[in-house]
């Protein structure tokens, strides 16, 4: 039986190379460059020879998928052709313009031949990635600037549908018409202001309707302390928990609306509060009385929300992307994963493929990561965030294990540890000691105790050791992640750092806010 022992191509997309035919599965496949629209060619080398003696046709067949860069349309329309050669194919990819500059003597080669030399090696070269990516990133954020989109807001019908009451809530069974309007019982708006989507809204943010800014308010309270003034945020109503400090949620209420709206405003007002910067230490007895904190006697303390965690974690490491505004992006996320709940799709929404991005893509804030409703990213999907098939209030806050495995072994956050690593050694200062009080303040906001000095420096030492003898785990460790390493440092050091700055993202008081 005949197995292919090597597959190649005249050139492929980065994304799906020639070795993707190979996929027993069909889920992969190949794909020449989107901007090349020459004649393609794959060459397919078995693992032993063949001798026609034994069957003089072979059977080959085709398999078409509409990707990323044309459809089936697209792809039926070329001209096909299947040829049988001898001998062995060598496996270059490089262009027979190039084949023929790299024969020539480097002496006897002109000006143009050596400029296209390093203009086809740059497009190439491993050294030079990064700056790839930041170039097609850069031509990328230009077109968002420049060029214009349709986005749609909003489309009313010309005649509204008309809708009726439903007996018993059955869909064939309507009743008594009814028209657009508030209820009478509440204040504001009368039935005749209140017929199109706008004056809704306008009633809903009027003086005479507070509740949407007790909410709005008391959500902001719950995202700063960690529960809301009325705990139930979900549930205002008769049979929710009251608030625990009506005339304070009453106040921040109206502040709220006098101020226009203004988020920033009122999120300013509480964190300058004596209230929300008091410090979560208490007392044993505080603690037995009020163990929730309702009476805000001490400062809050729970765990960050996912997406807090990753960006601090990026701060910390120095590769946090802060521009506002753009694209949504695709970060690190598991080979796979979305084959194993999705299904075939041409939109990113039903796609199958996760297509990861470079360079700065990789280290924007979270609210930008793409989420697919079905499959949220896993490793904020383990720190709670939920999956958006459903609306939801309020997370759940958990702890687990699983949450220490991705702090510590989640590409994203091994990548951060590492540059977090060439922080401390650059910024730190020149003494081990000096490097882990830079950490400690620079992850924790406050330098270390005695106890946790000397627990870290021998914990640096140790690793130093191990890295110093093993170099090829340190060289290992330190290409995780696609962020580039500072050849100026000694990677045993670097290694033994990133061990530290790990330890310091898994602590209890990181991921705390509090």
């Amino acid at each position: 039986m005949l197995n292919v022992a090597k597959i190649t191509a005249s050139r492929s997309h980065p994304d799906y190379p020639a070795a993707d035919c190979l996929d027993p599965r069909d889920h992969n496949g190949w794909s020449p460059a989107p901007e090349n629209k020459q004649q393609q060619h794959l060459t397919v080398t078995f693992d032993q020879p063949y001798d026609t003696k034994d069957s003089k046709y072979i059977t080959v067949m085709l398999v078409w998928g509409g990707g990323q860069f044309g459809g089936r349309q697209a792809l039926m329309a070329g001209d096909y052709q299947v040829f049988g050669m001898t001998g062995t194919d060598d496996g270059t990819i490089i262009p027979e313009a190039i084949q023929q500059i790299l024969a020539t003597d480097a002496t006897d080669r002109d000006a143009k031949q050596t400029a296209a030399l390093k203009a086809y090696y740059s497009g190439i070269a491993p050294e030079l990635e990064n700056l790839r990516y930041q170039r097609e990133n850069l031509k990328e954020r230009r077109k968002m600037l420049t060029d214009s989109f349709e986005t749609m807001v909003m489309n009313t019908a010309k005649k509204p549908r008309e809708t009726f009451i439903l007996n018993r809530g059955q869909y064939d069974q309507p009743t008594e018409k009814v028209s657009m309007g508030v209820p009478g019982f509440l204040p504001g708006a009368s039935q005749q202001e209140s017929e199109n989507r706008l004056a809704l809204a306008q009633w809903l943010t009027s003086r005479e309707n507070p509740l949407v800014t007790r909410v709005a308010v008391n959500r902001f309270w719950e995202m700063l302390f960690g529960q809301g003034i009325v705990s139930t945020s979900a549930d205002f109503g008769s049979q929710g928990d009251p608030p625990t400090h009506p005339r304070l949620l009453d106040w921040l209420a109206v502040e709220f609306y006098e101020s226009g709206w203004d988020v920033k405003h009122i999120m300013k007002q509480i964190l300058m509060s004596a209230t929300y910067r008091q410090s979560s230490a208490g007392t044993p007895e505080l603690w037995k009385e009020d163990p929730q904190n309702r009476l805000l006697a001490r400062g809050a303390r729970f765990r960050l929300q996912a997406e807090a965690i990753r960006d601090a974690t990026l701060k910390v490491s120095g590769l946090l992307v802060e521009r506002v505004g753009g694209a949504s992006v695709n970060p690190y996320q598991p080979e796979g994963l979305w084959r194993e709940v999705s299904h075939y799709g041409s939109s990113p929404a039903t796609a199958q493929v996760f297509v990861q991005d470079h360079g700065e893509k990789l280290y924007r804030r979270s609210m930008y990561t793409y989420w697919k409703r079905t499959v949220p990213p896993p490793n904020m999907q383990t720190f709670d965030a939920p999956n958006r098939e459903v609306c939801l209030v309020s997370r759940a806050r958990t702890n687990t294990p699983l949450q220490s495995l991705v702090l510590l072994n989640d590409v994203q956050f091994v990548e951060a540890s590492r540059k977090f690593a060439e922080r401390i050694m650059l910024e730190g200062g020149a003494s081990p000691e000096e490097r882990i009080t830079f950490a400690f303040r620079e992850a924790l906001g406050r330098p270390p105790a005695e106890w946790e000095l000397e627990t870290t420096l021998a914990a640096y030492q140790r690793e130093l050791k191990n890295y110093q003898a093993a170099p090829e785990a340190a060289r290992s460790l330190l290409s995780q992640g696609e962020s580039t390493s500072d050849a100026s440092l000694n990677p045993a050091e670097v290694a033994a750092w990133t061990t530290v700055g790990s330890m310091l993202f898994n602590t209890y008081e990181f991921m705390t806010r509090g």
